[in-house]
């Protein structure tokens, strides 16, 4: 059952989503108050990128902090309070929510994964510049399009000049011990004070050292402090650990050592839990009973049963290694967690270009419609979180990275993320537009991608794909089609249309 939010979105099609505003710095603003009769809907722990404040939004939920006192944040990385949080990091909320998409958070708890000196940028080999991969002191991170960055830009990171600053990193594991980033921010250089993740080798108790990546761990077992149950004599049998002190070379003097980040999503008092994550192994059916199937996601097994609703045309088949979901459901046991309700929080759509208008939630870029969510994250680049009434139409570029969805017959992006340029468009850039969705018709002389109509004859095809784009189309397949085009609605031309993607048909 979806959450019915706050705020009816007039004028749109109806189907199982509803979506709602925003407050605040980042989402959506404005608009009616609809109050939905929601009982409770969960008590536990909700874990997922923060995505806007005013009270702070995690999983499409507005959690109110007004109980916590001075809105306090259980951290040891110098994040105290809610205002110290940014979109992006992952955050634990521990409290209750209900179905109308609100909150009450009754504690917040944050833990960077890496905080440290980069060590090597390399863009996007494919030069697509979809990513980057960084690495901190050792360990592989990938920042993409949907994380936010603070203190530096996307583009500043493509470029690959070094940063000389350190960064801190807020990150899901990944099945192969590489990191996937929801937030990285610079942060003034101190090697007294860095924090580092990952798989564990070398334990040597005697020598009270052991290695994580290039990195050679040690640590005084007597002034050493140890976490979340840990003791030296488990240093043997864990996989991953998280280490904070100081750094000189290729040494890290520990002053603690903690389990790693997989306990964010451990089991509290409760049952009930939502949390976001990618996976880690993919879904396998078992065929009995009312028990499709399983996959682990968040070192938790995922229980999937004839009542599990996939929303977001998620299908089993797509729930593979990697992939960004959020799920909701309740603990059957501490590591065993059975679904309710799977979304999709990975981007599979975007569109670039200036706003040319925007209402009740929902604003155009190139004809292509946008509807921003409780989840969505508005910001300026290296910049903060705004609101939705503060969108600029008709005067700066936004890029929204979502997941494009068809309701009814309609085809539109679920923002996940809105990033609005912090310098004004120029002239060319005001009628210049690019978006990336699946082919939903094509001619000889026309596409159909996320909801438009763009003119396309064989020129406009990069490679001479014209021809092969068809012949997929004509088999059934929905290829990823980037297209570059201009004009006004509804008429649109395109400049290059290129055959982006074909692994998920």
């Amino acid at each position: 059952m979806k959450r019915q939010f706050r705020n009816r979105v007039f004028g749109l099609a109806t189907g199982t989503v509803a979506f709602g505003v925003i407050s605040a710095c980042g989402g959506a603003g404005g608009g009616g108050l609809d109050v939905a009769d929601g009982g409770i809907r969960g008590t536990g722990s909700s874990v997922g990128p923060v995505s806007g404040f005013g009270s702070v939004f995690v999983n499409g939920v507005e959690f109110s902090t007004d109980g916590i006192p001075n809105r306090a944040v259980e951290s040891n990385d110098g994040i105290t309070t809610e205002s110290a949080l940014s979109e992006g990091m992952i955050l634990r909320v521990t409290g209750e929510w209900r179905d109308d998409g609100l909150g009450t958070a009754d504690e917040l708890s944050y833990d960077d994964t890496l905080r440290g000196p980069i060590d090597q940028l390399t863009p996007d080999p494919s030069g697509a510049g979809e990513f980057v991969t960084v690495t901190v002191m050792g360990q592989v991170v990938r920042v993409d399009r949907q994380t936010v960055v603070r203190g530096t830009t996307f583009a500043g990171l493509l470029s690959g000049i070094p940063i000389s600053d350190h960064v801190r990193i807020s990150a899901w594991r990944q099945a192969d011990g590489s990191y996937r980033a929801g937030y990285l921010g610079t942060i003034p250089p101190d090697l007294t004070d860095v924090e580092l993740e990952g798989t564990v080798s070398a334990v040597d108790t005697e020598l009270n050292q052991f290695t994580i990546g290039t990195i050679t761990v040690e640590y005084d077992e007597d002034n050493v402090s140890f976490g979340s149950g840990l003791a030296e004599a488990d240093l043997d049998s864990v996989t991953a650990l998280e280490v904070e002190g100081s750094l000189a070379g290729t040494v890290l003097t520990a002053v603690s050592i903690d389990r790693d980040d997989a306990r964010r999503f451990s089991r509290d008092n409760a049952e009930d839990v939502e949390y976001t994550a990618t996976i880690d192994s993919p879904y396998t059916a078992s065929g009995t009973g009312t028990l499709p199937g399983e996959f682990t996601i968040g070192n938790l097994t995922v229980r999937v049963t004839d009542t599990t609703e996939l929303e977001d045309n998620l299908t089993l088949s797509d729930l593979t290694e990697g992939l960004l979901v959020q799920v909701e459901g309740r603990f059957l046991s501490d590591t065993v967690v059975e679904a309710e309700e799977i979304e999709l929080r990975d981007g599979n759509a975007k569109v670039k270009g200036v706003i040319s208008s925007a209402a009740d939630n929902t604003f155009i870029v190139g004809g292509v419609e946008v509807r921003v969510t409780p989840a969505s994250t508005i910001r300026i680049e290296d910049g903060p979180g705004i609101s939705f009434s503060e969108l600029p139409q008709e005067l700066r570029v936004v890029e929204v990275e979502g997941i494009e969805t068809v309701q009814d017959s309609q085809v539109f992006i679920e923002a996940l993320k809105v990033e609005v340029d912090d310098e004004n468009a120029d002239q060319d850039e005001l009628s210049q537009y690019e978006l990336e969705g699946r082919l939903r018709d094509i001619s000889p002389t026309s596409i159909s991608v996320l909801g438009i109509v763009v003119d396309a004859g064989p020129a406009s095809f990069k490679d001479d794909s014209q021809t092969e784009i068809i012949d997929l189309f004509d088999q059934g397949e929905t290829p990823v089609l980037e297209v570059n085009y201009e004009g006004t609605a509804p008429n649109f031309t395109a400049a290059e249309i290129e055959l982006e993607s074909r692994d998920d048909d």
